[in-house]
């Protein structure tokens, strides 16, 4: 009869069964490394990407709050004091002098030659053109300007003709016929309007019939001064 021991066997297959690692201890282990691959993962984007970004974040909030406080500085400068004027005071009266200069260098041009005064008397006479003029003074003779210097934009300079122009010694005199009364305003505040001529004063006539025509018109004389 055969006789087999088991003993030794059975021992043998506890020793390789203690040997291999479970399936549990494995998993366990795994987590345990993707969660430190993660955090470290974190860590690196963290450390890469988002701090610096914050950084950056919290410099362009100081750099803003140090101007906001300069800005505020600038401001209550601007606004001035009881010894030194607001800086909205100082522009104006700095543009105020800029413009004066302006109108004195336009005034200077335009009193050279008597023959200026001559094209501006003629330019007056052309229809839809307007009188050398200041910037004062179109504000003065436009739409919203002051009622005894407005001039009609759409007047017709054909109802005037001129006989007679003198000058002397700056002092201008002008003599012609109008179809009515109210050409002569017009062209009377033309004159006044322009930077050739000063201290413009009108005068007309009674109603005159020419002989040949039948038709009645105005005599009338302007005088005043020349800008030279």
């Amino acid at each position: 009869m055969i006789k087999i021991n088991l003993l030794p066997q059975k021992r043998a297959k506890k020793k390789r069964g203690a040997a291999a690692p479970s399936t549990a201890d494995t998993g366990t282990r795994d987590m345990v490394l993707g969660i430190a691959g993660l955090a470290a993962a974190g860590a690196l984007v963290w450390l890469l990407f988002d701090k610096p970004k914050r950084d950056r974040i919290e410099e362009a909030k100081a750099t803003a709050k140090t101007l906001d406080g300069e800005i505020a500085d600038k401001r209550k400068t601007l606004a001035g004091s009881e010894r030194v004027p607001a800086y909205a005071a100082l522009k104006a009266v700095a543009e105020a002098a800029d413009q004066r200069a302006k109108e004195i260098e336009k005034l200077n041009a335009a009193k050279i030659l008597p023959a200026h005064v001559l094209h501006e008397l003629g330019e007056i006479l052309v229809l839809g053109k307007h009188p050398t003029m200041t910037a004062d003074m179109t504000a003065r003779t436009g739409p919203n300007g002051e009622g005894n210097k407005q001039f009609q934009t759409d007047w017709d300079p054909t109802h005037v003709w001129l006989s007679n122009y003198t000058d002397s010694g700056g002092a201008f005199k002008i003599e012609g016929g109008a179809q009515t009364e109210n050409d002569v305003a017009q062209l009377s505040k033309r004159l006044q309007a322009s930077v050739y001529f000063m201290e413009v004063s009108p005068s007309v006539g009674q109603p005159v019939v020419d002989k040949d025509t039948g038709l009645t018109y105005y005599k009338f004389s302007i005088s005043g001064k020349v800008a030279y």
